[in-house]
């Protein structure tokens, strides 16, 4: 009966800890998400119209890059619902073509309505494979629009690659 108690209690102790675990490093990516919200609007001002104005946003402050031939990328971001966080989302890329270099990246998709934000949320979303991300720049965002209720933007951190497409990318989200 004793081993039996003793087990069960670390079972418990192992879940909590992984529970834990988890909330810290959701805790980073949030804290990090906040920085690169601020990166993006120093980059380009006119982003702050996206981030007050969309029905929600994900954004991935640290997207991984890379390949030679074969390429991937991955990312852990925080989910936005009119501007307070709702979630947590991940995404990955797998890709085949001609590509080389590394390079880490701040992505934010926006979402123009609650329906594609929705979609989102529903696992009904994916970029189609000629996707892109607009480069964010000084003064790009005034003229960027809303296509297919997603607007898309990149902000490169460091590292240099070939590709800039954001095509084939899967996603996954996970409410608090």
């Amino acid at each position: 009966m004793k081993t039996l108690k003793q087990f069960t209690f670390a079972i418990c102790m192992l879940i909590a800890f992984g529970a834990y675990s988890q909330t810290k490093k959701d805790q980073k990516i949030m804290a990090d998400a906040d920085e690169a919200k601020s990166a993006l609007i120093k980059a380009d001002p006119g982003l702050s119209h996206y981030f007050n104005n969309a029905a929600g946003y994900v954004l991935f402050p640290n997207v991984g890059k890379g390949g030679f031939i074969i390429g991937g990328a991955s990312g852990n971001g925080v989910v936005y619902e009119n501007g307070v966080a709702i979630g947590m989302a991940d995404l990955k890329k797998l890709d085949i073509g001609l590509q080389a270099g590394g390079q880490a990246i701040i992505e934010v998709i926006f979402f123009e309505t609650p329906l594609d934000l929705d979609r989102f949320k529903n696992g009904n979303f994916e970029f189609s494979a000629e996707a892109t991300a607009v480069a964010v720049e000084s003064g790009v965002a005034v003229n960027a629009v809303y296509k297919d209720g997603i607007a898309t933007f990149a902000l490169p951190k460091a590292g240099l690659m070939a590709s800039a497409s954001v095509g084939g990318q899967k996603f996954g989200y996970k409410a608090f």
